[in-house]
C-alpha cells in the first residue's frame, strides 16, 4: 500500500560548483547549518538556565521543569535530526516530543515531594525518544508522505546507520563542549594574568556555561552534519574498534556460564553486588558488540572467522543473562515486595529475554547468516520497545499505588515488622497512595505503626527518616528548640527553615542564637553528650531565610597595600562567638 523503499524520498540536488561532503545526495549542502544550529542552542541553554535559575534549599517548582525539560528535548532532537528537505517534519517531530517529556517531568515532579523530575518516568520517555529518532530519520528519508504506518518496512541499513551516526554525533558534540570550556578557561587565565577578568567572571556565571555549552553543542553537531561522509567514516571505525571486542566478551561469557554450571548460583547473591544489574548490562555490551560486527547489512559484516563466529555467541548468551537477572528480581521481589524501582528492573529484564528468544531463533533459523534473520526482528524490537517506553512514562500505570499494596500487605500480615518497615520508601517513593495509605496507618490501633507513620508524615525530607532512630516520632520542634536570647520569637518563615535543617530536623535538641536581625545561628544535638553540629540560616536579598551565611564564605576583602611604607601595629581585636558551657562551638564572626 505505502510502501518504502531505499529510494530517497526526494531526487537529488542539481550539481553544484563544489562538491558536497553530504552522504544522500537528496541533501543539498546547507554551509549556515552550524551558525544557525549554534545560535538555536546558545538561546535554548539561556532559557533552560532561566528556567532552572532557584534557591537550591528549595523544590524547583514542576511547571519549570516542564518548561525546561520540554525546551531541552525539543531543542537536542531538532538539531540532531532537522536537514533542509523535510524541516518541518523535523520541527514538529521536535515540538512533539518536547511537549511529550515535558508532561511527563511535570507528572513526575509533581509526583513525589522532592520535586524531582529525574526518576524512572523521565528516563523511560528519554528512551523512547532515543529509539524514535532515527526511525524518524529513516521515514523522512524513505517514505512517500507523513504517515507513519508500517514502520517496521523501513530498510533496516539506513535505520541501523541512522542509529549509529546519531549516537557517534552526539557523542562528538559533547566532547566538543568539553573542549570548549577548557579552551574558553584557558583564554580567561590568559587575559587574567594582564589584569582584563571579564571571560574569567563570565565562567562564574550560570547562564553564561549554559549558552556557550549549547552554541558548542549545536555548532559541532551542525558541522558534522554537513560533512556526514566524513562522519560515515568515523562511525565505520567505532564499529570496527568495537567489533575486535565481540571474541573477547564472547569467550568470556562462554566462561562465565560454563563456570556457573559448576558453582551454581548462589555466589551471585552472595557476591554484594547487584546481580540484575550486571546480568543486564553485559547482556546490552553482547547487543552491542554483536550488532557491530553484523553491521547494516549482508555487505557490511565482518569477514574475519573470529568476528563471525563472535556474533551468533554474543546473540545466543543475551538469553542466559537475561534469565538470571529476571531470576535475580525475582527473588528480590519474594524477599522484599514490590517498589517502583524493582517493577522497571523487572520490566527491564523481561525486554532483555526478548531480544534474547530474538537471538536465539535467529541463529537456529539462520546459523552463520543468522544476521539476515535478526536484522528485521530488531527493527520490530525497537518499535516495540519505542512505545512500551513511552507507554511507560506516562502517568497511565501507577507503579507507586502496586507497590504501596503490596507492601501494606507484607506490613500487615506479619511479614515485616514496623521496624524493618520501610517508612521513608513509602512516603518519598510512592507518590499519593504512598502517602494516603501512611495516613490511614497514623489512625492505627498500634501504637508502633501509627507513630511510625505520624514521623514519616512529618519528615520533610527521606534523610530525616534515617539514622539511630529510624521513623520514631519526635516531640515537637517547639519543645525541642530553644531561641536565645531568651523572649525573642522567630518569624514562621524562618522557623520553617530551621525545621527543615539538617541542624534540627531529627536532632532531640536544637537551639537558634540571633546574632542579629538577617542571621540565626543553629545548633543541634541527636542525643545528649554527642557532637553538635552548627550551621547559619541567613535571610537573602529576596526575604528567604535559606541555609548558610555568605558573609562567613565570601571571607574578607583585602584592599592593596604597600608594605614598606604601611603602618604596622599590634591591636586587640573583640569578636563574637558562639559558646556551649564556655566551650567554643563556632569561630569568630563580625
Amino acid at each position: 500500500m505505502w510502501g518504502m523503499t531505499d529510494a530517497p524520498a526526494s531526487p537529488p540536488v542539481p550539481d553544484s560548483p563544489r562538491p558536497s561532503a553530504r552522504l544522500d545526495g537528496s541533501d543539498p549542502p546547507w554551509p549556515l547549518r552550524p551558525w544557525i544550529m549554534a545560535a538555536i542552542c546558545a538561546a535554548a541553554g539561556l532559557i533552560f538556565h532561566l528556567l532552572v535559575d532557584h534557591d537550591y534549599p528549595y523544590a524547583l517548582e514542576p511547571w519549570r521543569s516542564a518548561l525546561a525539560t520540554a525546551v531541552a528535548v525539543a531543542t537536542l532532537v531538532f538539531v540532531l535530526g532537522v536537514e533542509l528537505r523535510r524541516w518541518h517534519w523535523a520541527l514538529g517531530f521536535a515540538l512533539g516530543w518536547g511537549a511529550i517529556l515535558g508532561l511527563i517531568a511535570w507528572q513526575t515532579a509533581a509526583y513525589n515531594l522532592q520535586g524531582n523530575a529525574v526518576e524512572w518516568p523521565f528516563w523511560s520517555g528519554v528512551l523512547a525518544v532515543l529509539v524514535a529518532t532515527p526511525l524518524f530519520q529513516t521515514r523522512r528519508d524513505v517514505a512517500p508522505d507523513w504517515r507513519f504506518w508500517t514502520l517496521w518496512t523501513m530498510p533496516y541499513d539506513r535505520l541501523h546507520s541512522h542509529a549509529w551516526t546519531d549516537a557517534v554525533i552526539g557523542a562528538a558534540g559533547v566532547a566538543f563542549v568539553g573542549i570548549t570550556f577548557l579552551l574558553t578557561v584557558l583564554i580567561g587565565q590568559m587575559f587574567k594574568l594582564i589584569g582584563i577578568n571579564l571571560i574569567f567572571d563570565l565562567l562564574n556565571d550560570e547562564w553564561f556555561g549554559w549558552m556557550l555549552a549549547g552554541a558548542a553543542f549545536g555548532g559541532a553537531v551542525g558541522l558534522l552534519r554537513e560533512r556526514d561522509k566524513l562522519v560515515s567514516t568515523l562511525q565505520r571505525l567505532v564499529m570496527i574498534v568495537l567489533a575486535v571486542l565481540a571474541p573477547v566478551l564472547a569467550v568470556a561469557l562462554v566462561l562465565f556460564l560454563l563456570s556457573l554450571a559448576g558453582t551454581g548460583l548462589q555466589k551471585l547473591w552472595d557476591s554484594g553486588f547487584s546481580t540484575a544489574a550486571v546480568m543486564m548490562a553485559v547482556a546490552a555490551f553482547a547487543v552491542l558488540l554483536a550488532n557491530a560486527v553484523i553491521g547494516n547489512g549482508s555487505d557490511d559484516r565482518a569477514t574475519s572467522p573470529a568476528l563471525r563466529w563472535a556474533a551468533p555467541v554474543l546473540a545466543v548468551a543475551v538469553l542466559p543473562l537475561a534469565a538470571i537477572a529476571f531470576y535475580s528480581m525475582h527473588l528480590r521481589v519474594i524477599q522484599y515486595g514490590w517498589t517502583p524501582g524493582r517493577i522497571w528492573g523487572v520490566i527491564a529484564a523481561m525486554i532483555a529475554l526478548a531480544y534474547g528468544l530474538a537471538g536465539l531463533w535467529a541463529v537456529v533459523r539462520g546459523r552463520r547468516d543468522f544476521d539476515d534473520w535478526l536484522r528485521p526482528l530488531q527493527q520490530k524490537l525497537a518499535i516495540a520497545l519505542m512505545l512500551l517506553a513511552l507507554f511507560l512514562a506516562l502517568p497511565i500505570v501507577d507503579f507507586g499505588a502496586i507497590s504501596t499494596r503490596d507492601q501494606l500487605a507484607r506490613l500487615k500480615s506479619g511479614a515485616v515488622s514496623a521496624e524493618q518497615f520501610d517508612w521513608a520508601a513509602m512516603a518519598f517513593d510512592f507518590g499519593p497512595a504512598g502517602r494516603a495509605a501512611l495516613t490511614e496507618l497514623a489512625r492505627s490501633p498500634d501504637g508502633a505503626r501509627a507513630d511510625a507513620a505520624k514521623a514519616a508524615l512529618a519528615a520533610k525530607n527521606r534523610w530525616d527518616l534515617a539514622g539511630p532512630r529510624g521513623a520514631l516520632p519526635l516531640p515537637p520542634l517547639a519543645e525541642r528548640l530553644r531561641v536565645i536570647p531568651d523572649g525573642r520569637s522567630l518569624s514562621p518563615e524562618a522557623l520553617d527553615r530551621i525545621a527543615q535543617s539538617h541542624m534540627c530536623s531529627r536532632t532531640r535538641a536544637c537551639a537558634a542564637v540571633w546574632i542579629d536581625d538577617r542571621r540565626i545561628a543553629v545548633l543541634g544535638q541527636n542525643e545528649p553528650g554527642e557532637a553538635m553540629r552548627l550551621d547559619f540560616v541567613t535571610q537573602n536579598a529576596a526575604g528567604q531565610w535559606v541555609i548558610g551565611d555568605p558573609a562567613l564564605a565570601a571571607g574578607d576583602q583585602k584592599r592593596a597595600v604597600d608594605l614598606s611604607k604601611a603602618r604596622i601595629a599590634i591591636e586587640t581585636v573583640e569578636q563574637r562567638r558562639i559558646t556551649v558551657d564556655g566551650v567554643p562551638q563556632s569561630p569568630g564572626f563580625d
